[in-house]
């Protein structure tokens, strides 16, 4: 359910349909990228819309940013990052000109690239080939969209995620897709769930939504970290520290 370019708010249309296979279970490297937009591009292109029109928008757009956590381009390259002491074994990654930060682990690595878009995604990963990473995507949103509860409540808004990246109902079976846990704390919204595709391993997410407005227009934030089933008792409790971290400035 993808949006098009001259809808409000952008979508993520440089992204698949379906998940990418370069982050299957067999992928042997992650990579990431950072995308910085202009203020051109990043604005929205807002029009009145009817309360159905603006439900199936909303749907779309909770639909891409599922599949968002895990399509990732084949461009890496270095990227500086503020480093402040924390935890032995953590540094703090300070976004100065998008207003967050996340505590990572101090061996993870950080590419960037520019995919084609009006997204800002940033992505921080181990280099064992495990399919593991954490992404923070931020993307513009409409004027309608003001706080979470603009998507619905937290319960509401975590089936309709999950629902709509299910494919098991299909014939021949796609992706199945279920939820574990949600909950809502000081305006974000936290979700676990699994992502398996027919004859590959289980994959868990756990995601962090939070919505902030860089003084002209409110964007959301989503932190999402990604580890296969294989890896749950070395990256399981990793993961869920470094989303859980994050926060607004």
């Amino acid at each position: 359910a993808a949006l098009s370019l001259s809808s409000c708010p952008p979508s993520f249309h440089h992204l698949s349909s379906s998940p990418n296979p370069r982050v299957s279970a067999g992928h042997r490297k992650q990579h990431v990228f950072c995308c910085k937009n202009s203020q051109e591009d990043a604005k929205p292109s807002c029009c009145v819309q009817d309360q159905h029109q603006l439900g199936t928008r909303r749907r779309g757009f909770m639909l891409d940013l599922g599949f968002a956590a895990f399509s990732f381009p084949t461009i890496a390259s270095n990227a500086m990052a503020k480093d402040i002491e924390v935890a032995e074994g953590y540094w703090v990654y300070t976004d100065d000109e998008n207003k967050y930060k996340i505590v990572i682990p101090k061996d993870w690595q950080m590419g960037a690239a520019e995919p084609r878009g009006f997204n800002n995604i940033t992505a921080f990963y181990p280099e064992d080939g495990s399919g593991s990473n954490v992404s923070i995507v931020i993307t513009g949103l409409g004027a309608d969209f003001t706080r979470m509860e603009s998507f619905g409540k937290v319960d509401e808004f975590a089936e309709t995620l999950v629902s709509g990246l299910d494919r098991s109902w299909k014939d021949p079976p796609g992706v199945t897709a279920k939820l574990i846990d949600c909950k809502a704390s000081k305006g974000i919204y936290y979700i676990q769930y699994t992502l398996q595709n027919p004859g590959e391993s289980r994959r868990y997410l756990y995601s962090a939504l939070g919505m902030a407005s860089n003084g002209w227009v409110n964007r959301l934030f989503t932190v999402t970290g990604q580890f296969m089933e294989d890896k749950k008792d070395k990256y399981s409790s990793e993961i869920e520290k470094v989303v859980s971290s994050f926060s607004f400035i």
